[in-house]
């Protein structure tokens, strides 16, 4: 069997050493070298040819962000951010999933255990492992499009209350895809609630970037907040996000429980809850992402007689959520990223 070689590249040797240790136990993996910077990452790279690499942000002599856009640019691979919640810039992996990480790790510390931190880790070097063409591939391709696209932004009519609701899953390539979507919605929108598979914190962190980019009003999602109009709710990592009724009113649900296609929070719990509360007024939409979180859910939500929309092969970075999902029958309509800012306009309108 054909092993999956691994550079780790930390400054801490604590870290190094943890990684290390847990990738030579795996029976499919070949540590090929550990590295305390980039400088020393990059002549090893070249000479080990590793097929994904763990980064740290914060190390010396270059930081991790300038190392990443340099190797994605010179020779790309999939990167594993390990990062520190802690880091002087608190967008920092938001930054570096833009830049073309794979995926993020948050270090040990506070309720981050080193055991959850090496079962994500090894999850995460296994699917960008077998993941990696596509998505090198179609992340070069679709962020020069995706910034490129300059669309005029629809004014809609403010609305105060609405019984229509947009719910939206996305995993893998899902942060740029969410960026392009949202910096392009206009305001007075049915109210938005988001998955995005996203560790701890950083999902507190992108929310906030989020919220730089667009016209509505975008934060973490609370436990019994009310829903409204023209506000965006991103699910918190490490709790997946439903909804319950009360009366007429909607309030956010999250939920403590195991994880669910290795995720939590994962996007079947809240298509499933979309579809028993909203019914015939949700919208539900699955992008980019591996597995298949969501199309289950997003069956469902076309069952109770809501709308659902997959993104489309050719726009998605790794076609796995959305595949899913039009497998099964459960997307009505197959868009790309342009057509789905469309279509939720249109739904808002009618």
């Amino acid at each position: 069997m054909e092993k999956i070689k691994v550079l780790v590249v930390d400054d801490s040797a604590i870290v190094r050493d943890i990684l290390s240790s847990e990738i030579e136990k795996q029976s499919d993996m070949e540590l090929v070298g550990t590295a305390p910077d980039p400088y020393i990452a990059r002549d090893k790279i070249v000479r080990l040819n590793p097929d994904v690499v763990t980064l740290d942000i914060e190390m010396p002599r270059m930081d991790g962000l300038t190392f990443l856009e340099k190797l994605m640019y010179y020779n790309p691979l999939p990167v594993i951010i390990v990062s520190s919640v802690t880091t002087k810039d608190n967008l920092a992996a938001i930054k570096a999933l833009e830049l073309g990480a794979f995926d993020v790790v948050n270090k040990p510390g506070g309720s981050i255990s080193v055991e959850q931190v090496k079962e994500d880790v090894l999850f995460k070097i296994r699917s960008a492992y077998k993941n990696r063409e596509d998505f090198l591939t179609k992340w070069k391709i679709l962020n020069k499009e995706i910034g490129k696209v300059k669309r005029t932004r629809h004014i809609l009519t403010e609305i105060k209350t609405t019984e229509k609701l947009i719910a939206i899953g996305s995993s893998t390539g899902g942060t740029v895809a969410l960026e392009y979507i949202f910096s392009n919605l206009p305001k007075h929108l049915p109210p938005i609630v988001v998955v995005q598979h996203m560790p701890e914190i950083f999902t507190f962190q992108f929310a906030k970037r989020l919220n730089e980019l667009s016209e509505l009003n975008i934060k973490e999602a609370e436990d019994s907040e009310l829903v409204e109009v023209g506000n965006v709710y991103i699910a918190p990592g490490g709790k997946h996000m439903g909804l319950k009724r009360i009366g007429a009113s909607l309030f956010i649900e999250l939920i403590t429980g195991e994880k669910i296609h290795f995720q939590r929070p994962a996007v079947d719990p809240l298509f499933e809850r979309v579809a028993k509360n909203v019914g015939i007024n949700a919208l539900g939409i699955l992008l980019t992402g591996m597995g298949k979180d969501g199309a289950m859910g997003l069956l469902k939500i076309k069952e109770s007689g809501g709308y659902t929309i997959a993104q489309d092969e050719k726009t998605s970075v790794v076609w796995g959520m959305p595949k899913a999902a039009i497998d099964l029958n459960a997307a009505m309509e197959i868009l790309p990223l342009d057509k789905i800012i469309d279509r939720i306009i249109d739904f808002a309108k009618k």
